[in-house]
């Protein structure tokens, strides 16, 4: 992979820019909420990380672990809860923030599990939206950037275990 020649989507201040707009759409939305952010590992923690320091609503966060990708480029449709939400949600609004709705079955089935836990409501944000892969009836309500269909890494998306500390989202060229 390394011999490939890198396709820059997202720049580092793209980035830094959809996560000001978001964060600034967020905290209107939640204005007077009580606002818990559910980060799914381990895509999303660095997402996760910038998005919150531009809410301006208090915020209490959480990790939840879940696993349908391992080492492929395709979720294999089967979810598994890893590492469940760590605090008693019961009353809260909950915001699932992910790094990417690809099938949109993993989304699916953290929502309607956070759903199960007695949430106020739920909604859910994504950095990178790509539509044309979706299996299931699902869309982000927050949305940093729709995508086509194209294999990304970077800023937290992974290939095999690596290239999460990028700071930018590419591909690679063919």
């Amino acid at each position: 992979m390394e011999n490939k020649k890198v396709n820059v989507l997202f720049s580092k201040e793209e980035i830094e820019k959809a996560n000001a707009r978001l964060g600034k759409e967020i905290s209107e939305a939640y204005e007077g909420k009580k606002l818990y952010v559910l980060s799914l590992l381990r895509g999303s923690f660095i997402f996760a990380a910038d998005l919150v320091r531009y809410i301006s609503v208090p915020t209490k966060i959480g990790f939840m672990t879940t696993s349908s990708y391992g080492h492929n480029e395709e979720s294999s449709g089967i979810v598994k809860v890893v590492n469940d939400v760590p605090d008693n949600i019961e009353g809260f609004d909950v915001l699932i923030v992910d790094d990417i709705i690809d099938s949109g079955i993993t989304m699916d089935f953290v929502v309607n599990h956070i759903k199960s836990l007695g949430a106020n409501s739920v909604k859910c944000c994504s950095l990178l939206d790509k539509p044309s892969r979706r299996k299931v009836n699902i869309k982000p309500d927050f949305c940093g950037f729709a995508i086509e269909d194209l294999f990304v890494v970077g800023y937290g998306l992974n290939y095999g275990d690596y290239y999460r500390n990028i700071p930018y989202i590419f591909n690679w060229e063919s």
